[in-house]
């Protein structure tokens, strides 16, 4: 199925929040993976779910030894789709994760995993998998699992020197992934002047190499296209209810709302899911705090 690969320059601003935002209302089975060079956030953040299974309840922390590096040191002899679900952990409410390395230094012993992680991640049918790549600097060994993904997104917030870091990061990437994926861009927009916040980085972001700019068959394959695709709500209170720190309705936050209507423009730029036999649904993939009624 597909991979949706989301990252950010400088700061990474709320890469972690995103992908935990879009996967509680994905319209299709998901799995979350953490891929943060820099380490991972989740078991910080978010409980897991009883090993009960039903969903329901505390089952304490997310274990950090499961997930990306127990699945590393099975990969040496090569790594196959199959293998991935006895890594994953479920969080309270369903949404299942890859729990990501905790420090930057198990990241150095690791650069040769990003390339067969990005194609197990491709093949892991009927599955599509968000990648949370955190920040993206120059020569990043993940640029091997970006080139397996379906779609690159990147975020920004709407000020001048992010969007300015984003636009050369941008730049840089349609040269090392060319043949590859396409680049999105969503904006993290204050709800006050959301859609004039996402006008204004489609247009400093459309001066970037790749876009509208006709391809060099002298230089090799093309380079990916780019495209604003629209925003996120920078919403404070809805974060931390995705964190779990705040109690309320979070499938009512703007947060949800916006990440909502992202998760389905996205799916509808991916292939479609292959046809398959009737199956019973499966459960919802919704973190703490989001009921199942605000996937729909």
């Amino acid at each position: 199925m597909a991979l949706i690969a989301l990252a950010a320059d400088k700061g990474a601003p709320g890469v972690t929040t995103a992908a935990v935002a879009l996967g509680a209302v994905w319209p299709r089975p998901v799995l979350v993976a953490e891929c943060d060079q820099a380490g991972g956030d989740l078991v910080y953040r978010l409980p897991a779910a009883p090993q009960s299974g039903d969903g329901d309840g505390d089952g304490g922390m997310l274990n950090p030894s499961r997930g990306l590096l127990s699945l590393a040191a099975t990969a040496r002899r090569g790594l196959r789709p199959d293998q991935i679900a006895e890594h994953c952990q479920r969080l309270v409410g369903g949404l299942d994760v890859l729990v990501g390395i905790t420090n930057a230094e198990q990241a150095q012993a690791m650069t040769w995993l990003w390339g067969p992680l990005g194609r197990a991640f491709a093949g892991l049918a009927p599955v599509d998998v968000i990648a949370d790549c955190g920040r993206l600097g120059a020569g990043t060994p993940l640029t091997d699992l970006l080139r397996e993904a379906d779609m690159v997104v990147l975020l920004t917030r709407a000020t001048l020197e992010q969007v300015a870091h984003l636009r050369e990061r941008v730049g840089a990437l349609t040269e090392e992934l060319r043949g590859g994926p396409p680049i999105g861009v969503l904006v993290l927009a204050d709800p006050r002047d959301f859609r004039g916040s996402v006008a204004e980085v489609d247009r400093i972001i459309a001066g970037a190499r790749g876009r509208g700019q006709a391809p060099d068959p002298a230089l090799g394959p093309p380079p990916p296209g780019v495209t604003v695709l629209g925003g996120l709500a920078l919403d404070p209170k809805g974060a931390d209810l995705l964190s779990g720190q705040w109690g309320g309705r979070l499938d009512r936050s703007l947060l949800i709302r916006s990440a909502r209507e992202v998760a389905a423009d996205l799916v509808g730029r991916l292939a479609p899911p292959p046809a398959a036999a009737p199956a019973a649904p499966a459960p919802p993939q919704v973190p703490a705090g989001v009921p199942q009624e605000g996937r729909r």
